[in-house]
């Protein structure tokens, strides 16, 4: 009997035992797959986003090569030998934006109306506007509660003599000259600027001979050297020329149908062609700013002196331009659009890194253009619209940058500004940004321009100098968010006209379609003409993809 009991719970425990072990198992198999999914994830994501990761990477190595390599104080030659992939980095993306200007704006413009391309140029303008004015007075908000200017270090510092007179007048003028150019081949390789040259001028002193009396006047002739303003040309591409014939080229050629149908093919191919190109020079991304990155820090002389003196002035702009980035910005695109805004900033991580490497907005166009089509799906319509005018009158960071500034240098010299001389400031670094197309030597000569509406001594704007290579690249990324973020809320306050061209295209395609007796599409059992329901929720569905210009382009195709 006890041996029945015995081997009855010996298979009952071993029993017991197996069911354990089926469960591990089983809770095995289960982690297995659970771990090897988010693997497959992870790897998807790598895959998916290779180009990213590289360039983060290549910026990192470039910050720790960089500083790795200062203390051995490498000599010129071999500085600009490791600066050199950058170099060609940077001449291979402005190579690519002439043309990427050019077909992109006459493209997109030509595949709108002219009444939605004037919709859509007031939007922009005056998001523009705003939001510039806006950078401002968060610059002076800031650089007044911080008072980053210590009037104590500016014999440190040292002071030199710039020889540079600016007025806004001059640059809101510089900047009407090179919207309209006389000479378009000439726009291509130099625009307009305001000089002041130094010129000797005669002026005639009537002196009295007290001894003799009036008729034994003498007169004297002294040479006085005065600043006379000039208008000259200067190397650069008159981007803002070239934007504004491209938009009447492509406004007029979308107005003529289909006499022009050959013209916006052509252009829609050449933007294609480019945006291909561009595809091949991304790779080249890490490398170039890895290059870029570590040159910037070897070339500079005594980084930790100019840490050390303006630090509290770059904490100043790099904070400004933080709490406009991840606050500011978002709560606008949020009010607006009603989506998560920061999903689209980290779409465009990539496009922000390359404006930081190389210092300019246009520079990082094409790689911009990439990120808007294939990561956040801008209706390409709007984006080639939208980022070539950006990226040349939309200084966000710039306004913030030159109004933090000029209070800055009224700090060090100690000067008590007025509430109706802070109001000028915000103001004049507002209108001054927009100008920074037509002035040379980009921010730096906007300062001088604002200065001159306080009297505030332009010679300390020197002291910016050795910093400006690193803040320059701060507000540069500034700029190029406020484009995109431009393009995605304008593009949201836009649908009605884009569903309309759309529609007045599908109706175009019927009216070609019964004209070659072809059976035409009714909406329902009546014989009129007009678009489906269901054509135009998928039409209205369609504008927020990058589906649409294909879209457009098949039914372009079927017209014509």
């Amino acid at each position: 009997m006890e041996n029945n009991t015995n081997g009855k719970s010996t298979y009952i425990f071993t029993k017991i035992d197996l069911e354990e072990e089926d469960i591990s198992n089983k809770n095995c198999n289960e982690t297995n797959v659970a771990t090897s999914g988010k693997f497959a994830h992870i790897r998807k994501w790598m895959v998916a986003n290779l180009l990213l990761v590289t360039t983060v990477s290549g910026v990192l190595f470039g910050l720790f090569l960089g500083f790795v390599l200062r203390p051995l104080k490498l000599s010129p030659d071999a500085v600009m030998v490791i600066s050199y992939p950058g170099e060609i980095f940077m001449r291979l993306l402005k190579l690519l934006i002439l043309p990427l200007i050019i077909a992109s704006l006459i493209a997109g413009s030509a595949k709108l109306n002219a009444s939605a391309n004037g919709k859509i140029a007031a939007r922009m303008l005056v998001y523009f506007v705003l939001t510039s004015l806006i950078n401002a007075i968060l610059g002076t908000v800031l650089v007044l509660s911080i008072h980053p200017g210590d009037p104590h270090r500016k014999v440190v510092y040292g002071e030199e003599n710039i020889g540079r007179k600016a007025h806004i007048l001059d640059g809101i003028l510089d900047l009407g000259r090179n919207i309209f150019p006389d000479n378009l081949f000439q726009a291509a390789f130099q625009q307009a600027h305001t000089v002041y040259i130094p010129k000797n001028v005669a002026v005639h002193n009537v002196t009295d001979n007290a001894t003799y009396g009036p008729k034994d006047a003498s007169e004297a002739v002294i040479t006085q050297v005065e600043l006379v303003r000039t208008i000259q040309y200067r190397s650069s591409t008159n981007t803002l020329g070239i934007i504004f014939f491209c938009l009447v080229f492509g406004t007029v050629v979308g107005t003529m149908g289909r006499k022009a149908y050959v013209v916006v093919e052509f252009f829609t191919a050449v933007d294609e062609v480019v945006m291909k190109m561009v595809s091949g020079v991304m790779w080249l991304t890490p490398v170039g700013i890895s290059s870029v990155i570590c040159g910037k820090i070897l070339s500079v002389a005594d980084l930790s002196l100019v840490v050390q003196q303006l630090g509290w002035f770059i904490f100043t702009v790099a904070l400004g331009v933080f709490i406009y980035q991840l606050a500011i910005m978002q709560f606008i695109y949020y009010i607006v659009v009603r989506r998560n805004p920061y999903k689209y900033y980290f779409g465009l991580v990539q496009a922000t890194l390359t404006a930081f490497a190389t210092a300019s907005t246009a520079a990082a166009l094409p790689i911009t253009f990439r990120c808007m089509d294939e990561k956040v799906h801008i209706d390409p319509r709007i984006s080639r619209f939208i980022l070539p005018i950006g990226c040349t009158i939309n200084m966000n960071g710039t306004a913030m940058f030159v109004a933090v500034a000029s209070f800055f240098i009224a700090q060090m010299n100690e000067l008590q500004l007025s509430l109706g001389e802070i109001i000028t400031v915000c103001l004049a670094s507002t209108v001054a940004s927009f100008s920074s197309a037509s002035v040379p030597s980009a921010a730096l000569v906007l300062i001088f321009m604002v200065l001159s509406t306080i009297d505030a001594p332009m010679e300390d704007v020197s002291l910016l100098f050795a910093i400006d290579w690193f803040v320059d690249r701060i507000r540069t990324t500034n700029n190029m968010l406020g484009d995109c973020y431009a393009a995605a809320i304008v593009e949201h306050l836009s649908k009605e006209q884009l569903i309309a061209v759309d529609a007045a295209i599908y109706e175009e395609e019927q009216m070609a379609a019964s004209s070659r007796h072809i059976p035409p599409v009714y909406n329902n059992a009546s014989s009129e003409h007009s678009v489906p329901q269901a054509v135009a929720v998928e039409m209205q569905s369609s504008v927020l993809t990058s589906g649409t210009q294909k879209k457009q382009e098949n039914i372009l195709m079927s017209t014509y």
